[in-house]
C-alpha cells in the first residue's frame, strides 16, 4: 500500500511540475534591442519594402526601424505581427533623429511621410510561420508593395 501511495505522489508531482507555466531566463527589461531596418520604397518612388522578409524571434527586444526615403507617404500594416508582439512603445523621429513622440499600446499600422523615420520597440511572444506586410494606399500593394514576416 506503501509503495502504491508513492507511486501516485512521484505521479502527482511529475504533472504538476508539466503543467507549472515556463518563465523566460533572466531579467528581460535589461535586454539590449536587436535593429532591424525597413525602408518603404526607395528615392526612384519604387513600390516595394527593403528587405521584402522580415525574420524574429520570441522573448528578444527589437526594435523595428520604419524609414521612407521615397517621395510619397506609406504604411507599415502587418496585422499577424502586431498581434503576436508585446509592443513597448513606438518612436517618431524628426529629421536630426530626436524622438518628437511617442505611442503606446496595440499597433495596428504606422503611416510614415517621407524621409520620415519611425521605430517600433516590440517583444515577439507567439510564433507564425508566415504572416504580411503590406502598404494600403491605393495600389502600392498590388504594384509589390508586399512583403513576409516570420517569428520562429
Amino acid at each position: 500500500m506503501k509503495t502504491k501511495l508513492y507511486r501516485l505522489s512521484g505521479l502527482l508531482l511529475i504533472s504538476l511540475q508539466s503543467s507549472l507555466p515556463l518563465h523566460a531566463a533572466g531579467d528581460m527589461t535589461q535586454q539590449q534591442a536587436i535593429t532591424v531596418k525597413v525602408k518603404l520604397g526607395n528615392t526612384d518612388n519604387a513600390l516595394r519594402f527593403y528587405p521584402d522578409h522580415l525574420r524574429f524571434e520570441t522573448g528578444k527586444l527589437y526594435k523595428l526601424v520604419i524609414t521612407n526615403p521615397s517621395p510619397q507617404k506609406h504604411y507599415f500594416i502587418a496585422t499577424g505581427l502586431s498581434h503576436a508582439v508585446f509592443t513597448r512603445k513606438v518612436q517618431l523621429l524628426d529629421k536630426t533623429h530626436n524622438t518628437i513622440a511617442e505611442v503606446k499600446g496595440i499597433i495596428n499600422e504606422i503611416e510614415v511621410y517621407p524621409n520620415g523615420i519611425s521605430e517600433w520597440w516590440f517583444v515577439p511572444v507567439k510564433t507564425l510561420s508566415s504572416t504580411t506586410m503590406h502598404c494600403s494606399i491605393s495600389g502600392h500593394a498590388k504594384a509589390g508593395m508586399t512583403g513576409r514576416i516570420t517569428i520562429k
